[in-house]
């Protein structure tokens, strides 16, 4: 079985508040898995990173493992990182270029990573504002 999935990072200020959010689609369609998370104070990039690593671990922990994912993604940077065209230079993307190396290295899937633009990816940026939206309406401090 080959999966779509669409993974994206927002942040509101840069940095300022982010949230992610990622969602899955099996082979005829059907959703199969989806999340959003609000991360705090973080960069674009930072975010962008969070949200795929939060997928990889939800696909690798999936009871029926599919055989192929196909990653989509609007930050160019990431997927040229992952793909091997841009060298990753800034320490703490480092960590979390690593951190997706090593989920990939033990996952049960091969993965492909393409870049789309931002209107092919609507729903994966719909979650990860709603998780800045939830953020902030649950945080005094906002």
């Amino acid at each position: 079985m080959t999966v779509r999935a669409f993974t994206d990072g927002a942040s509101r200020g840069n940095p300022g508040h982010s949230g992610i959010g990622y969602i899955v689609y099996a082979d005829n369609g059907t959703t199969l898995l989806s999340g959003h998370a609000y991360i705090g104070s973080s960069t674009n990039n930072i975010a962008e990173y969070t949200a795929l690593i939060k997928c990889l671990q939800a696909l690798t922990a999936l009871p029926e493992q599919p055989d192929s994912v196909a990653v989509h993604a609007d930050s160019e940077l990431m997927v040229r990182q992952l793909n091997g065209v841009y060298r990753v230079k800034d320490v703490g993307l480092k960590k979390l270029h690593q951190k997706v190396k090593s989920i990939l290295s033990k996952a049960p899937f091969t993965v492909s990573f393409t870049h789309v633009p931002r209107s092919q990816n609507k729903e994966a940026d719909i979650l990860a504002n709603e998780a800045i939206d939830a953020g902030l309406s649950a945080s005094p401090l906002s």
